[in-house]
């Protein structure tokens, strides 16, 4: 299997003739294959009782390569915390978990990073970075990477 990859189908005794057969919008639903969207969580931690220790257990589950950056050293999900502003490529998505007095710092690395969107979880909204974000020509969310991922959009 390919890293990042999701492969789907239906178990054995559903193949073929199913509750869906007359339906196949349905089933065009049900095994699409979602793009992995490499994704840098900014507020990382080691302690399982953040939200963002939860949101990469939940990014990896659903097979999305995730980057975790923070200030504390540890690991979550077998990911080594990155500290300070590492040089990474090809990130889709940033999803913060740092308040915003905490992120004027961060700034000009997120922007660098040239991701497709940055995600504002709930207390991290920032109208500043926003701002600079749509200037950029990033797409800016201000929701809940858990319940994107629960709910299947992420």
């Amino acid at each position: 299997m390919v890293e990042g990859a999701l492969m789907i189908s239906p178990p054995i005794h559903q193949r073929g003739k199913n509750r869906f057969s007359g339906h196949p919008n349905i089933l065009r639903e049900l095994f699409v294959l979602r793009p992995m969207k490499k994704t840098l969580v900014l507020g990382a931690t080691p302690n399982p009782s953040r939200y963002a220790y939860l949101a990469i257990h939940s990014l990896t589950r659903h097979g999305h390569p995730v980057v975790p950056v923070g200030t504390r050293t540890g690991t979550v999900a077998e990911l080594p915390i990155l500290q300070d502003q590492p040089e990474i490529r090809d990130i889709d998505t940033v999803t913060l978990y740092i308040g915003p007095r905490h992120q004027p710092p961060y700034y000009d690395y997120l922007l660098g990073l040239n991701p497709k969107r940055i995600i504002f979880n709930p207390g991290t909204e920032n109208p500043e970075l926003r701002a600079l974000a749509e200037a950029n020509g990033i797409e800016t969310v201000e929701g809940c990477t858990l319940v994107m991922l629960s709910i299947g959009n992420y």
